[in-house]
């Protein structure tokens, strides 16, 4: 699910340039309907004339965001990160305060910033692989000469031996660089570590526009992303300390349905580890994730019974028909009905408080979800992909996984699997972990970032064990 799954901010803000005045922590409270998130931006000189920042969103136990952009001119200063649409504008006053509104696909929220106290926080993720390492690596690029794509990443092998078995990584929803960083977490350093010491080859991959990968993001679907990960094959089927007949994919949530595409289509490719990978179609999926999630928060059941029908409705208008105009009819006759059999309380916590805002905030859900990638997905239905593999497959989900529920996805996957030509294929559910296969508490999306925990050693061993066995 490359638009995101997961809640990242790109942030654009206004500021008056007063030398260094400009330097330093500033915190500002988000309302978003009924959510209320508390953000703080760290300034820093980076030289005379240039700055660098990050900034956290606490709510959500995330610090250490890094910016990829910041940029003082005249009485503004902006602030880029790539990972979403959206960002900050507003205005200093040359003291201790900016006014502004934050604003995030095609929706403006009220946000002023004052000057904080609040320190940067130092993110303990003590799973991060750290130097020296007993193990070559190599950063590299290579191209699509037909596309013109350009791809950077970093493949890790093992000192002496080979030729080697190799994993390509592919990450799931949203831009993310090779390492999948989310909330200063690095699962995907973690995986490469672990696998190329216990000897195979890993290759990981920035997504596009990360790092300095290109390739256009906002007409992309899983199916682009798919021939991305062919790039990526073919540029080790070049390298003789690889195995040409054991290369696999491993792909994480979105990347899983990705690896299953590739592998329906490349007869080379040797095996696939999918780790929360979707084997429901997208609609079904997402549907039971919003369930999930809205849960989570222990609402009521009438309450996640609603949200789960709005979101059912919705997805619904997407389907119907590719013209936005009738989308929005079908949505907004779905959503009277749904008006009329819900709690009026309920109604006004969610937000629709009269018709007029229930209009505009049900047109910017459809926009948000009315892209190429968002359709592709909502009418992918992965077991058309499993069904045709030859290869053999670990497929992984976490008990208490709320974006890809285990139970039903595990079956569907199972099923697809016994139509496949494929004989040699596994499925297990591992107890207490969570859609980043980290052990938890309350098992939110918003903890993903308090666990100091990034990726279960049970996980990285049952992947371990099974190359071990079947490939190596």
């Amino acid at each position: 699910m490359k638009n995101g799954s997961l809640v990242f901010f790109f942030l654009t803000i206004s500021l008056y340039p007063y030398a260094q005045g400009i330097t330093g922590n500033w915190q500002g409270i988000l309302l978003a309907g009924p959510q209320k998130l508390k953000l703080v931006f760290h300034i820093k000189p980076d030289s005379a004339h240039s700055y660098l920042s990050s900034f956290d969103s606490p709510d959500q136990h995330a610090y250490g965001l890094p910016c990829s952009e910041t940029r003082v001119k005249g009485d503004s200063l902006k602030i880029g990160i790539k990972l979403i649409n959206g960002g900050f504008l507003g205005k200093w006053n040359g003291s201790d305060s900016i006014a502004g509104y934050f604003f995030q696909s095609g929706q403006n929220f009220p946000m002023d910033l004052s000057r904080s106290s609040d320190s940067e926080v130092v993110v303990i993720r003590p799973q991060t692989p750290k130097p020296p390492f007993p193990y070559n690596i190599e950063d590299l690029e290579y191209d699509n000469p037909v596309s013109g794509i350009h791809y950077s990443g970093t493949l890790t092998c093992p000192k002496s031996g080979g030729p080697f078995a190799a994993a390509i990584l592919i990450t799931g929803s949203g831009q993310q660089d090779r390492d999948e960083t989310l909330f200063g977490h690095k699962p995907f350093a973690v995986i490469a570590d672990y696998l190329t010491r216990r000897g195979y080859a890993v290759l990981r991959v920035d997504d596009r526009q990360m790092g300095k990968s290109t390739g256009d993001v906002d007409r992309a679907t899983s199916k682009d992303f798919a021939n991305d990960v062919e790039d990526g094959i073919h540029e080790l089927q070049g390298r003789k300390e690889i195995d040409q007949k054991k290369i696999g994919l491993i792909g994480h949530s979105e990347g899983g349905l990705i690896a299953s595409i590739v592998g329906s289509e490349n007869a080379n490719v040797d095996f696939i580890i999918m780790l929360a990978g979707p084997g429901l179609k997208g609609s079904k999926l997402l549907v039971l994730q919003s369930e999930a999630v809205a849960r989570s928060h222990n609402p009521g059941e009438n309450s996640v019974e609603a949200s789960k029908n709005l979101t059912k409705l919705l997805i619904d208008a997407i389907l119907y028909s590719r013209d936005s105009t009738v989308q929005f009819e079908q949505a907004w006759k779905g959503y009277l009905s749904w008006k009329k059999t819900t709690n009026p309380a309920i109604v006004a916590v969610m937000g629709f408080s009269d018709d007029t805002s229930a209009r505009a905030q049900i047109r910017a859900q459809l926009d948000r979800m009315n892209t190429p990638w968002f359709v592709y997905f909502l009418q992918s239905d992965p077991a058309e992909f499993i069904s045709r593999l030859h290869c053999k497959l670990l497929a992984l989900d976490g008990s208490k996984d709320i974006q890809v529920l285990a139970d039903q996805n595990l079956a569907a996957i199972e099923t697809a699997l016994e139509k496949s030509p494929s004989k040699n294929y596994s499925t297990e559910k591992l107890p207490g972990l969570n859609h980043l296969f980290q052990h938890c508490k309350t098992c939110t999306v918003e903890e993903y970032g308090q666990l100091e925990e990034t990726f279960a050693p049970e996980a990285l061993q049952k992947m371990g064990e099974w190359l071990d066995k079947n490939v190596k």
